[in-house]
């Protein structure tokens, strides 16, 4: 007997008016993919720092940012998503 693989843990970082951010967190729920989002306009200041020096590092400038596992994302990407995702 075979188990399914686990899916690798999801991040997505967005903003609450962010149309790609909206369309991100919809491919996951629509998939049945657990995620946890993290809204950068509603986080406090030390948490919106401590985002902001990990987007900068993996060189993104926008929202969504999603990490699948160990994997960055930087924007909406369906098809990444689902590569880092059969990956698993």
């Amino acid at each position: 007997m075979t188990t399914a693989p686990a899916t690798p843990p999801v991040t997505i970082y967005s903003l609450t008016t962010c149309g790609w951010s909206r369309k991100a967190k919809a491919y996951f729920e629509e998939r049945r993919i657990p995620f946890y989002a993290i809204e950068y306009d509603t986080a406090g200041p030390d948490l919106q720092r401590k985002i902001g020096a990990e987007m900068k590092e993996h060189g993104a400038d926008g929202f969504p940012y999603v990490k699948i596992g160990a994997h960055v994302v930087k924007g909406y990407d369906p098809e990444t998503f689902a590569q880092l995702l059969k990956r698993a």
